[in-house]
């Protein structure tokens, strides 16, 4: 059961009454969280226990805090205790910071996705945003976590290959000094370790049990005696740690250790002006109108492998993609392309030296293999020289989403005296190439269409479309560090972040609509 309000009953002041904006915007979140089903919210409440705050107001209170740059528990708790429009919307309730806090950061754990969704087709059905076109972007925002608390993926592996080899020899050491006719071998004891490169800590474990076993039998043995305590007090805890670590870190770099989900990047906040890497998370969102329609949270620095998840997510959520998909350069890669192409989605995406080709400097490279001819019959390559590059073999690359790149490898018949070599190559031998046609294809694509009319007008509306929502969210709203700690919880503030975009947007745009009326 939940403790039930009615807001009619609760009237704002007479003062408050004309259209001025935060009366608009109170009334707007109001509205919106009011058309959603109350079944959303049935899995966030199981049952049992005392009557709950109802989840709609609870949702109410803590879009309108994100609208006012109110971000924390305890700020939004004395708003809802001392400002009327926080009063309003709450229905005169109180809830208490802990209440706010649980209902932000776990109740809506499976529910925030399904609440933006459905206040999303509010603004589909009041035609404020069309799902023509999805222009996609990403920034990264500071992690809750200490900047200076790193653990770096390639220090892992080092020590832990020191530490393995450390073990090894100490076992050696055992051994040789028990005169063991396996010595050679690395005894018994290494026997049962195996390789040190497929060392363990559960196999370590055992080793050291049945040290300690010998050590019963011979407790005046002062090496062997030892060499056990500083396996158990050092050796064995430091590579159990390290495999913790490198399973917290899977396929990523680093880790910060008071939030692990966050990765160290090189955010544009730069507050050393060293290019200091701080931990932070890398927020995708697609937008359309300045609507955010989609939102993803990723642990990449690099914009290029979060499109595919990005907009698998916004597929499930919507059912289907807008047909005309938007990016910048930085997501202008073979596998993006490839994927856009299977979803049978027009991709206005730039490729990384779209711009650099206009120059003159680019087009009198003789380098640059845009400025060669091919020869598709023959199947060979001429350079700027007049000199052929022969076909030698075709190599296959997997990308680690399965993707296979195919390159076909070219090498000069001979460059020696070629009076243009010192422009073309700093390679001793003979020019070689590796060509992937397929991406030759997409590139050939993306610029037709960016040179059309309609794909330059896209591309330049890309930049007032996810850059001013980002503006908006960073600088003018200040949220540039995230509260919450965790993949599954910081996604859960993009979520309330983006819900609370999206109204300020409408009210906006409302403001907007009236004025033109009235002229």
């Amino acid at each position: 059961m939940y403790i039930q309000y009615t807001m009619d009953q609760l009237c704002l002041p007479m003062d408050l009454e004309e259209d001025i904006p935060q009366n608009h915007l109170v009334r707007v979140v109001n509205a919106a969280v009011n058309r959603l089903d109350d079944n959303i919210f049935s899995s966030a409440y199981p049952g049992g226990g005392r009557d709950s705050y109802h989840p709609k107001m609870l949702t109410k209170v803590l879009i309108y805090a994100y609208t006012q740059r109110i971000y924390t528990s305890r700020q939004i708790a004395k708003a809802v205790r001392e400002n009327i429009m926080f009063m309003w919307i709450a229905g005169r309730q109180r809830p208490d910071f802990r209440t706010i806090n649980r209902f932000r950061s776990e109740r809506m754990k499976d529910v925030l996705e399904t609440v933006f969704t459905g206040v999303l087709q509010f603004l589909i059905d009041e035609k404020y945003v069309k799902l023509e076109h999805y222009f996609v972007d990403g920034t990264k925002i500071e992690a809750n976590a200490n900047r200076y608390t790193f653990v770096w993926g390639k220090a892992v592996v080092k020590q832990k290959a020191k530490l393995q080899e450390k073990v090894k020899t100490l076992f050696a050491t055992i051994e040789a000094s028990e005169q063991q006719e396996e010595q050679d071998q690395s005894g018994y004891d290494l026997a049962e370790l195996g390789e040190a490169s497929s060392l363990t800590s559960e196999k370590l474990e055992v080793a050291v049990q049945q040290l300690e076993a010998q050590l019963q039998s011979r407790p005046k043995d002062k090496p062997l005696k030892k060499a056990v305590r500083m396996l158990r007090k050092d050796l064995l805890p430091r590579l159990h740690k390290y495999e913790i670590q490198q399973e917290v870190l899977g396929n990523r770099n680093s880790f910060s250790k008071t939030d692990h989900d966050a990765t160290f990047m090189r955010m544009k906040e730069d507050h050393m002006r060293n290019g200091q890497l701080k931990p932070g998370y890398n927020v995708q969102i697609g937008t359309e109108n300045q609507f955010i329609i989609n939102y993803s949270l990723h642990q990449r620095p690099t914009d290029t492998r979060c499109l595919k998840p990005h907009l698998e997510k916004a597929k499930a959520a919507l059912g289907q993609l807008p047909k005309t998909i938007i990016a910048d350069a930085g997501y202008g890669g073979e596998e993006n392309y490839a994927y856009l192409e299977s979803e049978e989605l027009e991709a206005v995406v730039k490729y990384s030296t779209y711009h650099k080709e206009k120059s003159k400097s680019w087009q009198n490279d003789i380098s640059k293999l845009d400025n060669w001819q091919y020869d598709e019959i023959q199947d060979t390559w001429t350079c700027a020289a007049g000199r052929q590059l022969l076909y030698r073999y075709e190599s296959k690359e997997k990308t680690e989403s399965g993707y296979e790149i195919r390159r076909r490898h070219y090498r000069s018949e001979s460059c020696e005296g070629c009076p243009l070599k010192a422009n073309c190559t700093k390679a001793q031998g003979n020019r070689e190439i590796s060509v992937s046609f397929q991406y030759l294809r997409y590139k050939e694509q993306v610029r037709e269409k960016l040179r059309s009319e309609e794909g330059y007008a896209l591309s330049v509306r890309r930049m007032i479309e996810p850059e001013s929502v980002f503006g908006q969210i960073k600088n003018n709203r200040g949220f540039r560090r995230f509260l919450l700690r965790g993949l599954q919880k910081v996604s859960l503030e993009v979520g309330w972040l983006s819900l609370a975009h999206n109204l300020l947007k409408k009210v906006a745009a409302d403001r907007k609509r009236e004025k033109t009326v009235q002229e």
